[in-house]
């Protein structure tokens, strides 16, 4: 009787664990503003969507690699000043030469980052 009731307590255990796919709700959009709109609020804005498009862009070679092309995809802007990248959660940290630093996640909307106008 013990044994089934060990049993049940493990089964129902491993039942209550999540799952370790980050990359689905981080990249959701669901619920927040369209990136082309927040991406007119200003020129970091617009580079930091830039960015997450790039981040979003699927290489078939693992998270590392994703993350250090879109590392390597800010550094090409004279405003960014400093890119952390973060391979497990799917985010970038952003610092900006104004000082602003800002969290960049997938965008996900099938564009590419070279697609967002960023003002001058």
């Amino acid at each position: 009787m013990t044994r089934t009731v060990a049993a049940l307590l493990l089964l129902l255990a491993l039942g209550a664990c999540r799952d370790y796919d980050y990359y689905r709700p981080i990249a959701s959009q669901k619920g927040l503003l369209p990136a082309d709109q927040f991406a007119l609020y200003g020129r970091e804005q617009a580079i930091t969507v830039a960015i997450g498009r790039e981040l979003a862009r699927p290489y078939n070679s693992g998270t590392g690699v994703q993350i250090r092309r879109a590392m390597e995809y800010a550094q090409k802007f004279p405003d960014v000043v400093q890119v952390e990248g973060d391979s497990l959660g799917y985010r970038l940290t952003v610092l900006f030469k104004n000082g602003w630093r800002t969290a960049v996640v997938p965008i996900a909307d099938g564009k590419r980052g070279d697609e967002t106008k960023i003002p001058s």
